[in-house]
């Protein structure tokens, strides 16, 4: 593929604590394993993205690692995330470095509590986490699935707040609360399966992506870009990979923006 050919990816991040920019488009990976993640990865590489979305759980952190060695481009250059499941309490630095050998890289630019511990050991977890962050295996630290409840107690109980909070989010969950919780708390909110649940198929989206000339899925894209948020949509589809990527050359106007974050039912929390 030529660059001609490249999508027009937005480049806008987010500073985390440490100092990390973190692109607000990234790669994600759940579900895409063997040959198949590495060539999606690959190609989301090739396409232009620039934050890459693993987990020790998706079991693909070794063909992520590979596609990133063989890309040509900087490791530093690319902003890598991988999780650790609570179920590792005890052998989480452990983890760290099963994904950082899988990965091929030294460190990983954030490292989250894949969902929180049934056991009540997320602040041992969290512990654990900051003394990665000391060592540099982890740049940032975070967590997915928490609530703010859940997040208030890791600083109750260790006086640092999660980088970032990675959660189901699509128009279809805005609630503007949660989006003011992470805000008020410095917590960068980062939404995952945004183009799952009905999303791609719901009238309302597919009638403003109609009228702007675009697929919903750059509609609903666009959208976490407008508010801030950062989205990592996945594809097994090289075409779809850079369509999604294709969103920096046209704007929500503010009433699609309001129509959008309605289907939430929750705009006004």
């Amino acid at each position: 593929m030529t660059d001609l050919a490249k999508p027009n990816l937005p480049t806008d991040t987010v500073t985390l604590p440490n100092g990390g920019l973190m692109p607000l488009i990234g790669f994600g990976t759940w579900q895409i394993k063997g040959e198949e993640a590495v060539a999606a990865t690959a190609a989301a590489l090739e396409a232009g993205y620039r934050h890459l979305d693993t987990a020790t759980v998706y079991e693909n952190e070794g063909q992520v690692g590979q596609a990133l060695r063989d890309s040509g481009v900087a490791r530093e250059q690319v902003f890598v995330t991988t999780k650790c499941p609570p179920h590792r309490t005890g052998q989480e630095l452990d983890t760290l470095r099963q994904s950082l050998n899988l990965l091929g890289t030294d460190y990983v630019d954030l490292w989250l509590i894949h969902w929180p511990a049934d056991n009540g050991s997320n602040v041992d977890l969290w512990r654990a986490f900051l003394e990665a962050q000391e060592s540099g295996l982890a740049r940032d630290i975070g967590v997915s699935n928490f609530d703010a409840q859940m997040i208030d107690d890791l600083v109750s109980a260790t006086g640092t707040s999660p980088s970032v909070n990675q959660i189901e989010w699509s128009p279809l969950l805005f609630d503007a609360s949660v989006v003011e919780q992470h805000r008020a708390r410095g917590v960068a909110l980062e939404g995952y399966s945004a183009l799952r649940g009905g999303t791609l198929e719901h009238p309302a989206i597919v009638k403003i992506a109609d009228n702007a000339g675009r697929t919903p899925a750059q509609v609903i894209i666009r959208w976490h870009l407008q508010h801030g948020i950062v989205v990592i949509p996945k594809s097994r589809n090289a075409d779809r990979i850079r369509s999604n990527a294709d969103v920096g050359d046209f704007e929500l106007s503010s009433a699609d923006m309001e129509a959008l974050d309605a289907l939430g039912g929750k705009a006004d929390a």
